[in-house]
């Protein structure tokens, strides 16, 4: 997923909290000079600097933003992420929203990093997949911040891949019709959905690229793994968490798809603080 946002992007991100201007900036003389140091009050993995960097630079190329940690770094509580140079009325200005985004592409990295980790404690091949369970605005943005804490990336949104699930099915006929007519529109991955060890069998012999096991037990996936002889992937979903996904690797599938990942991250705590430099 390509780690840099557009210049429409941040415009619109802008757009939202400046409106028609920052009035309590206007306070500041347009000539004053500032620096100002953004610390972490928490444990987190780093993610966003180009968001972050593309919001100052925005408002005002001549903004100098020096990193003292790297995309992707773990930085432990009160680390010094980056200091930054230029006139205090944009540094204010950009402030909120250039937190905004470090702070939740930091946070969904962190979340990421951790069900990582679980699945590679399990000795597996199973990957970590995310979902389209994102934040509106930044579904781009946090799927490559999914990428930067060491999970996998499913498909971008409609377009890119067919999911096939329990409403298609029933509108499509069957497990069968529904590949099938998948297969006649496009040429990019098929998956389907399948709720039991009965539709999984109807959906091995339709041959998609992966099955979605949803909610099944683990034994059922074990048993799913077992059947599965012709080496489709298999996709495990619905309410997996950091205490049980270790259990669901174990089981044999080739990835685990965790809404979490991206849907309940709670924003990681950023402090930027400014230093006035001269006064002009």
């Amino acid at each position: 997923m390509n780690n840099q946002p557009t210049t429409t992007e941040i415009k619109n991100f802008l757009a939202e909290d400046i409106g028609s201007g920052d009035i309590t900036a206007s306070i500041i003389p347009a000539s004053r000079q500032a620096k100002a140091r953004v610390i972490t009050r928490e444990t987190m993995v780093l993610c966003g600097q180009a968001w972050f960097d593309s919001v100052f630079k925005t408002l005002n190329p001549n903004i100098n933003i020096n990193w003292f940690k790297a995309e992707g770094d773990i930085c432990t509580e009160d680390t010094l992420l980056c200091e930054l140079n230029g006139s205090a009325r944009d540094l204010l200005t950009g402030e909120r929203t250039a937190l905004n985004l470090l702070q939740t592409l930091s946070a969904t990295a962190s979340v990421a990093k951790q069900y990582a980790v679980a699945v590679a404690v399990a000795g597996t091949h199973c990957k970590v997949l995310d979902t389209r369970k994102t934040i509106p605005g930044l579904r781009r943005a946090q799927k490559y911040a999914v990428t930067c804490g060491g999970c996998v990336n499913h498909r971008t949104g409609l377009y890119d891949g067919v999911l096939i699930k329990e409403n298609h099915i029933m509108a499509a006929g069957s497990i069968s019709q529904a590949i099938n007519a998948a297969r006649t529109v496009t040429d990019v991955m098929v998956e389907v959905e399948v709720e039991s060890l009965a539709e999984f069998q109807q959906a091995l012999a339709a041959k998609p690229d992966r099955i979605m096991l949803d909610n099944f037990s683990n034994a059922d996936m074990k048993a799913a793994v077992a059947l599965n002889h012709q080496g489709i992937e298999l996709e495990a979903s619905g309410d997996i968490t950091l205490e049980t996904i270790r259990e669901v690797a174990e089981t044999g599938v080739d990835y685990i798809s965790i809404g979490a990942l991206t849907k309940h991250v709670k924003a990681v705590d950023l402090s930027m603080r400014i230093f006035m430099e001269t006064a002009k």
